[in-house]
């Protein structure tokens, strides 16, 4: 059985019209010989009548305090609708269909409610479907424990869904579609130029989605990559090819060498950077003391710089008033820069290559862009810039590595 999962986003299934085109795409791949599965997510985003955020406001109308586990429940809707019109679609143009809901799919995941793990999939039921010649229309987003309650699983929750049951059913490839061509070397909307990638890695991928780049959840790559399942990149409403990410071996048979410094440059507005001066005296045990302090509060901190004479990290500018509550409660009063951005340069052939980081430092220095705070790995750089220079810097570093259409 030549297994093939289509993932379809909010904005895909938005419409009857675009719903309809949908179906086309799923009826060509089994007029292709597949066996198919398709996830979708719920319909529309924030504001649209079945939007998970709209049903998430919905119920705060009645208790903006409503326990984590009802909320799941309600969250989940938005699949089941959006399925429901799925299926009815693909049944009216002769295309043999049945939903599933995460539950009904055996997406089985732990018990934390709102961000949910997926610890396995039962897939029993849908080669049942599939052998009965069916399409499977799979609920993305959610997934249930093992004792019956409904969970859901976070941000980008449909990817990981459709990524679980590619690797669980073994499938020849896992198709991501969306409202771009693919995954583009910057965001189309700062740079004009920004072109699709062809090919790109799972850990290239995983660090743009990880900086920024809304195109994929990295959870799904990096469930997908466990059993390097080829997984496309593509858009709804087009017949571009998309990107492949794989793991940089082959494309259509042919032997893919990548040569690139960099791959693409990403994103994150709305940070807020904190730097805590130390003394000799406090360097054994005040960092720890932080760091305990800022995770027992539930706050995630990020660009984290640790020197002999001082702390420096950032957090999202929503949160950054709770991380100074909890600082200022341990007696500890930091130096705060509000507004601020965070810059990544990806490109796995930036390891071992020397002056990248010259190069960028050039970039934005002819641009008049003041480096805030930098840190590397072998596969990013990563710059800390006021937001007002935000689209500057991206637009300054994707001329000085060539990354234009």
């Amino acid at each position: 059985m030549r297994v093939l999962v289509q993932k379809f986003g909010g904005t895909s299934v938005a419409s009857p019209e675009l719903r309809y085109q949908v179906a086309q795409k799923v009826n060509a791949a089994v007029h292709q010989g597949y066996a198919v599965v398709v996830v979708v997510s719920a319909i529309g985003r924030a504001g649209a009548p079945y939007a998970t955020d709209t049903l998430i406001e919905l119920a705060k109308e009645t208790n903006p305090d409503l326990s984590t586990r009802e909320m799941d429940l309600i969250m989940a809707c938005g699949e089941i609708i959006s399925g429901t019109l799925m299926v009815g679609v693909l049944q009216s143009i002769g295309c043999p269909a049945v939903l599933l809901t995460g539950s009904q799919a055996g997406i089985i995941t732990d018990g934390q409610f709102g961000d949910a793990r997926i610890i396995r999939v039962e897939s029993k039921r849908i080669y049942e479907c599939l052998n009965e010649g069916k399409v499977v229309v799979v609920t993305g987003f959610q997934g249930v424990t093992d004792s019956g309650d409904i969970t859901t699983l976070g941000r980008g929750g449909s990817d990981t869904t459709a990524a679980a049951l590619g690797v669980a059913l073994d499938a020849k490839a896992i198709e991501i579609y969306t409202d771009v061509d693919g995954v583009k070397t910057a965001d189309p909307r700062i740079v004009a130029d920004a072109k699709t990638l062809e090919t790109i890695s799972y850990n290239e991928v995983c660090q743009l989605a990880q900086e920024g780049a809304k195109v994929i959840h990295p959870r799904a790559v990096e469930i997908a990559q466990q059993k390097n399942i080829p997984l496309w990149v593509k858009n709804t409403f087009s017949d571009a090819p998309g990107t492949l990410v794989t793991i940089m071996g082959e494309l259509n048979g042919v032997t893919v060498l990548n040569d690139r410094m960099i791959t693409g440059i990403t994103h994150i507005p709305n940070v807020t950077q904190l730097k805590i001066m130390i003394t000799k005296e406090d360097l054994n045990d005040l960092p720890l003391k932080i760091f305990k302090a800022l995770a027992l509060a539930g706050i995630s901190i990020d660009f984290i710089n640790v020197h002999p004479e001082a702390i420096i990290f950032t957090v999202k500018d929503e949160i950054a008033p709770k991380a100074l509550e909890v600082l200022e409660n341990m007696g500890v009063s930091p130096q705060v820069r509000s507004g601020c951005a965070k810059i990544a340069a990806v490109g796995a052939g930036m390891t071992g290559r020397p002056g990248v980081m010259a190069r960028i430092v050039e970039a934005l220095t002819r641009e008049g862009i003041q480096v805030l705070q930098s840190t590397d790995s072998y596969t990013s750089i990563w710059c800390l810039v006021a937001r007002e220079d935000m689209e500057k810097a991206v637009r300054s570093l994707h001329r000085q590595f060539g990354l234009g259409a």
